[in-house]
């Protein structure tokens, strides 16, 4: 699995921090996502899928390798 991020889409909503702690941050001054583990190891996709899913911007992408 990949993980891409539209940061344009993010609105710092944090869902992805709360699903994935491991693989997602944010920025201090705006809030908007950072990915920490773009290739994340099998153990924390389905953290990364969760994440996805709660996105209400939709900023979280996610490709199958």
């Amino acid at each position: 699995m990949k993980i891409l991020i539209d940061e344009e889409r993010c609105i710092g909503a944090g869902q992805c921090v709360m699903a994935a702690p491991d693989v997602f941050d944010q920025r201090e001054e705006d809030g908007v996502v950072v990915l920490l583990e773009p290739d994340p190891a099998p153990a924390q996709e389905a953290g990364a899928r969760r994440a996805a899913a709660l996105c209400p911007a939709a900023a979280v992408l996610l490709r199958e390798h």
